[in-house]
C-alpha cells in the first residue's frame, strides 16, 4: 500500500510495530475465553440447537505453556490431530475435509490432553459425552 506522501507501507507490518508482543501480555491475562460452534439442523424430524464448546482460563494456560488461553485453545486442537493421524485413528491417505473425519477420538483426546469439550442443548449445559 501506498501513503498519500508516496512511501510503501505493509499494513501488517505497521500494526506488529505498534502493538506489544502478546507474549509479554500473557502473565497478567485473567478471564477465560469460550470457543465454540452453534450447530443448528434437524434430528429425528425436529429442529435442534447444540453449542459445543470449550473454555480455556488464561491464568492456567500460563502456568501450563507460558502462553494465554487463547493461544492454548489455537494450539491444543492441531496437536491433538497429529496425535491422532501418527497413530493411525485418522487415516489422511483419502481427500476429506476434518469435518467428515470421526470426532470423537478428537474430543476424547481433547479431554485427555487439557482441553475438554462440552455441549449446551435443550436438555442442558453437559460434557461432550456425558
Amino acid at each position: 500500500v501506498k501513503t498519500a506522501e508516496g512511501l510503501e507501507v505493509i499494513p501488517l507490518k505497521v500494526v506488529k510495530a505498534v502493538l506489544p508482543d502478546p507474549s509479554s501480555l500473557a502473565p497478567d491475562y485473567t478471564g477465560k475465553t469460550c470457543i465454540g460452534d452453534l450447530v443448528k439442523g434437524v434430528k429425528d424430524g425436529k429442529d435442534v440447537e447444540v453449542f459445543v464448546y470449550n473454555v480455556a482460563d488464561h491464568k492456567e494456560a500460563y502456568t501450563e505453556v507460558g502462553s494465554q488461553g487463547i493461544s492454548y485453545t489455537a494450539g491444543v486442537p492441531p496437536v491433538a490431530a497429529a496425535m491422532l493421524i501418527a497413530t493411525g485413528e485418522w487415516d489422511v491417505g483419502t481427500m476429506v475435509n476434518v469435518e467428515q473425519l470421526d470426532p470423537k477420538p478428537f474430543l476424547t483426546l481433547l479431554d485427555q490432553i487439557g482441553l475438554p469439550t462440552r455441549i449446551k442443548d435443550a436438555a442442558g449445559d453437559r460434557a461432550w459425552n456425558a
